[in-house]
């Protein structure tokens, strides 16, 4: 059943232009953090690294989780349309299964984003200058921050779910990103599933954020289950409404 809804969810998003969002709204961090780390070359000597804590500040901070949220908010608002909601659940398929297949096609966002990211990061890499290739420790942060990724993506689809408005979880994953950087520089970053994306990136840091990833990775799985379970159990207690 599960592959039967994933291929469900798949036809829905066929003729969406999420993919060209998903090109384009990336580029502007990356741009943003090469010409900050050209005008500061007197401040950052580090080269690859340098040029990474440019990138990561504005991408992590204000993009990625947004970017996140409009695609589990596009994903949610064609069940929201109309009598949409009505006929999703009446379908015969486990609740646990629409939700399941609708996230595992989030983790094709969150991860596809990273590596658009490492992409895009290499190019302006090459712009500024720098010799050689990013190091491969950058690309482990990369996907690390895809595990944060994936807490954040249960959580949006959770309040995409529950909010028929497309904007407003655009627009509190904003700010859960702002809080978000408070929290990991108040050390309380474990706590805050939006700081998670941020630690396992080293956004705006050299130094490792994570310090212990065996903490890190059950704090994600923590939010993860919490998210989708919470998902799972109110679509089972959702009925059909009258619009």
């Amino acid at each position: 059943m599960l592959a039967t809804c994933i291929r469900m969810e798949q036809k829905k998003l066929k003729h969406s232009h999420l993919w060209l969002v998903f090109a384009v709204i990336p580029v502007i961090p990356a741009v943003m953090g090469a010409g900050n780390y050209m005008q500061n070359l007197e401040l950052l000597k580090s080269g690859w690294y340098s040029l990474w804590t440019q990138v990561s500040l504005f991408y992590a901070n204000f993009f990625y989780a947004p970017l996140i949220a409009v695609y589990c908010s596009y994903i949610w608002r064609v069940e929201h349309m109309n009598y949409n909601w009505n006929t999703l659940m009446t379908m015969p398929v486990p609740r646990r299964d629409i939700f399941l297949s609708k996230l595992l096609l989030s983790l094709e966002c969150t991860v596809g984003l990273q590596l658009w990211l490492w992409i895009l990061y290499l190019i302006t890499g090459k712009y500024c200058g720098l010799p050689g290739m990013p190091p491969i420790q950058i690309l482990i942060w990369l996907l690390r921050g895809s595990i944060g990724g994936l807490a954040i993506a249960a959580l949006q689809m959770c309040l995409s779910m529950v909010i028929r408005s497309f904007a407003v979880p655009v627009a509190l994953a904003l700010i859960g990103s702002i809080l978000g950087l408070l929290a990991s520089n108040s050390g309380l970053g474990l706590f805050w599933p939006y700081s998670l994306m941020m630690m396992g990136m080293n956004a705006n840091r050299q130094e490792d954020m994570v310090g212990n990833l065996g903490g890190f990775l059950a704090a994600a799985l923590i939010f993860l289950v919490l998210f989708v379970s919470f998902g799972v159990l109110w679509l089972k207690k959702k009925d059909v409404t009258a619009g």
